[in-house]
């Protein structure tokens, strides 16, 4: 079964008259094969279309996929459809643009980055969020910007972007960019001054409708770089996006837009010599508590608001006091974090009967433990008063 492909001839047509020729139940749903379609099948880095077959009578199907097996288009749906069967399907327009504008965007990036650095596109996934494009080899971060830049440049520019199948002469002396070594029934796809790839996938007509192209971020990739990239309303969206968190970010730090990023850089070094301060304030605070505890005891039970250096440094300076054991507890979003110390005991046995009495986890070393417990005081306060 060969399924006439109507999305080859012309990407923006969104619903075509076809005759079921074949239902098959799979797992989860069902598959129906179509004389034709304009719903396009996973292929070439972008997932099948997705959209509706309305039947002349009974409800309309969901088609929440589409593949492709040995020449027949497959829509996959979660109810049958008898043989022979008219119907109309119709794709979802919207999510279809969407992909055409990132599918052409991709051409024109990964063209540019051939043209002009030699790379090759040797990986590309259009998903449903973002495009990810993987070069062969590495670029700095000043030419992926330059990219963009070129890229948006051909958007405005609204070049025309033409689909075909050359005849095979033609074929054998076009230059062209391919992951494969393609010989026969090979769709070019041409974006004058910028491109020319073999793909299978609808596009859009003028690069103009493209939109906007916004390269996102560049991490090392398999010897190349992995970029990702959004374009069309994506892009839009998320630069929307982004200004909301800037205006609020310079709206929070009293600072122009422009200025953002040094005045975050600023607060987190004043904010770092507080965290420094605090936490020497901290640990003089925990040893003056440790000077009212006893010297010489056998064992202590203590409870403070302290961050963990500083219940440290006080069950450090209770243990220089002579005290044999020093249980240390703080509260915190309803548990207690503990700190357990002693110079001359193994705790580890100990802290063990102290978690599955109090519904509690840690561990540490002979000298030292540290964890949290989800009992309350009372309850810990009654274990220590048992406790050998």
């Amino acid at each position: 079964m060969m399924t006439e492909r109507v999305y080859d001839l012309d990407s923006y047509i969104r619903s075509v008259e076809a005759t079921v020729l074949a239902c098959e139940e799979r797992k989860g749903g069902w598959r129906i094969a179509l004389d034709r379609t304009c719903f396009f099948p996973e292929g070439g880095g972008q997932f099948g279309d997705v959209g509706s077959l309305y039947p002349a009578e009974g409800e309309p199907l969901s088609v929440t996929d589409t593949q492709e097996a040995e020449g027949t288009i497959w829509h996959h749906t979660d109810r049958p459809l008898p043989v022979g069967t008219r119907v109309r399907g119709e794709i979802d327009w919207e999510v279809r643009f969407s992909r055409m504008q990132c599918h052409t965007g991709e051409h024109i990036v990964s063209g540019l980055f051939h043209t002009l650095y030699g790379l090759e596109n040797v990986g590309f996934h259009l998903g449903d969020e973002e495009v990810t494009i993987d070069l062969s080899g590495p670029v700095t971060w000043a030419d992926v910007q330059e990219v963009e830049r070129r890229a948006n440049r051909a958007v405005a520019e609204n070049v025309s972007v033409v689909c075909a199948y050359p005849a095979p002469e033609e074929l054998e002396h076009l230059e062209y960019r391919s992951k494969l070594d393609l010989k026969e029934h090979v769709r070019i796809v041409t974006i004058s001054g910028y491109d020319r790839c073999a793909c299978c996938a609808p596009h859009v007509g003028r690069t103009g409708e493209v939109g906007l192209i916004h390269l996102l971020s560049m991490q090392n990739w398999k010897g190349g770089v992995r970029l990702r990239m959004l374009c069309g309303s994506r892009a839009v969206e998320d630069v929307m996006r982004k200004q909301e968190s800037i205006t609020a970010i310079s709206n929070l730090l009293s600072a122009k837009q422009e200025d953002v990023a040094e005045a975050a850089r600023r607060m987190s070094g004043e904010l770092e010599q507080t965290k420094l301060r605090a936490a020497r304030l901290g640990r003089a605070l925990a040893c003056a508590k440790a000077e009212l505890l006893p010297r010489e005891t056998e064992r202590v039970l203590v409870f403070e608001e302290l961050d963990t250096d500083g219940l440290r440094a006080l069950v450090n300076a209770a243990l220089e006091r002579g005290i044999g054991l020093c249980a240390a507890f703080a509260p915190e979003e309803g548990r207690f974090r503990y700190i357990l110390g002693s110079a001359g005991r193994d705790l580890r046995p100990l802290v063990r009967e102290m978690n599955a009495a109090l519904e509690g986890r840690g561990g540490g070393s002979a000298g030292m433990v540290q964890g949290s417990v989800t009992a309350g005081r009372a309850a810990i306060e009654a274990w220590w008063d048992k406790c050998e």
